[in-house]
């Protein structure tokens, strides 16, 4: 009998087969953590915002002069005041589409939360 050397074609294109199974679903997983990622981060800088419209109505009471601090990288914020209310909005540059809303307008046709609201 004789003794077996190395593997068979077979065998080697199976194992080739299951790493780029495993390969391709880490990187799905990976690109849905960097979304949730840019999610938080503009949900952050929204919370940030809403700390500083506050402050700044506490004291001059009036939204008229807040200005929208400096975002995160990537992130675009803006601030609407509208007499008693406001509305900021964020969106990220690799995140075409999706905005990030915290408002305490009832007239600005998103719902009025806590906490922001991405659509």
């Amino acid at each position: 009998m004789r003794a077996r050397r190395g593997f068979t074609l077979i065998e080697i294109m199976m194992v080739t087969a299951v790493i780029a199974i495993l390969a391709s679903l880490a990187i799905m997983k990976f690109g849905d953590a960097k979304r949730n990622a840019y999610i938080s981060a503009m949900k952050s800088d929204l919370s940030g915002m809403a700390l500083t419209a506050e402050s700044v109505y506490s004291v001059e009471r009036t939204y008229a002069n807040v200005k929208a601090p400096v975002p995160t990288n990537g992130i675009t914020l803006t601030f609407a005041p509208s007499g008693e209310a406001w509305t900021a909005t964020a969106t990220h540059e690799f995140l075409p589409g999706l905005l990030c809303t915290l408002t305490t307008d009832p007239t600005a046709g998103v719902p009025v939360t806590s906490a922001p609201y991405c659509h």
